[in-house]
């Protein structure tokens, strides 16, 4: 049985059961002239430390934006994000975004990529040795030590989303978000990348929100699938928990029978309750 998610779970408690993090009846509206264009309404959700949250959605249902008020790149209309009871209204080094453009500078070298992020947010803690360590550390993560010399343009796309992810790692955020980090790359580069980040978030235990419009990739690599009903105005229509233990691989999986429900729960929201409105158009 998939289990939905109790938004009030765990948040009690004023302590040890706070929410970590918690988005409360977040609006957000662009205006454009005289027009206004709601994009987000109504968004609740409670996010506990540690977990792995998938947000899907068609495109257009507002994801990326949801993922950006988070991040703090954007603001909200009404509502507010709160991390650790701090509400959210700028970036910070507490939330690392990896988007699907790896944003390397293309002038450093790998090592120089995540130390630039390094000496930013440890210049002042960290000496000057324990920063080239920490940033060996975070390398060596995503298996990327080797090339720490080469430039992004001389290594894959693959290579330039693992040093993406090591450089987030490496301010220690709090949370880390994924905008379709994998979006742009081919099936087997995406299935090893999926596979470094499962690893990663197993022995780190690091919180994550990843936005992603594979349904495969959602269910193999969250506890917890936040479904987004359509633009404009979008809203949380589902939040499944995947009650599939971890570690997981995706050879055993695909006859899971746990598996294999909650991909069909997912896929009956997007596809039969909210499909895609450029089908409603087609049809």
């Amino acid at each position: 049985m998939i289990a939905p998610v109790n938004p009030t779970l765990h948040t009690t408690s004023r302590n040890e059961n706070r929410p970590f993090l918690k988005i409360d009846q977040v609006e957000k509206s662009f205006k454009r002239g005289k027009a206004t264009t709601h994009v987000l309404r109504d968004i609740n959700l409670v996010i506990e430390r540690g977990q792995y949250v998938a947000v899907i959605g068609h495109s257009g249902c507002g994801k990326s934006t949801l993922l950006n008020i988070v991040a703090g790149l954007t603001n909200v209309s009404s509502g507010a994000v709160l991390l650790e009871d701090q509400e959210v209204s700028e970036p910070g080094p507490d939330r690392a975004v990896v988007f699907q453009n790896h944003s390397l500078l293309p002038w450093l070298t790998v090592y120089e990529n995540v130390k630039l992020a390094v000496d930013k947010v440890f210049g002042a803690t960290k000496s000057r040795a324990e920063r080239h360590d920490w940033t060996i550390e975070n390398l060596s993560l995503v298996h990327m030590t080797h090339a720490k010399d080469k430039r992004p343009g001389e290594i894959s796309g693959g290579m330039k989303q693992r040093v993406g992810i090591a450089r987030a790692l490496a301010m220690e955020p709090k949370v880390l978000l994924l905008d379709e980090p994998f979006g742009a790359l081919d099936a087997l580069t995406r299935a090893h990348l999926q596979d470094s980040v499962m690893e990663i978030h197993a022995r780190l235990g690091n919180t994550i929100i990843m936005i992603t419009h594979d349904v495969d990739e959602a269910v193999l690599l969250s506890d917890r699938i936040v479904m987004m009903t359509n633009g404009p105005a979008a809203t949380i229509g589902e939040d499944l928990r995947v009650e599939l233990p971890r570690p997981r691989n995706r050879l055993q999986l695909v006859a899971d029978p746990t598996y294999v429900r909650t991909r069909e729960a997912v896929l009956k929201f997007l596809y039969e309750r909210h499909k895609s409105p450029s089908l409603d158009t087609a049809a």
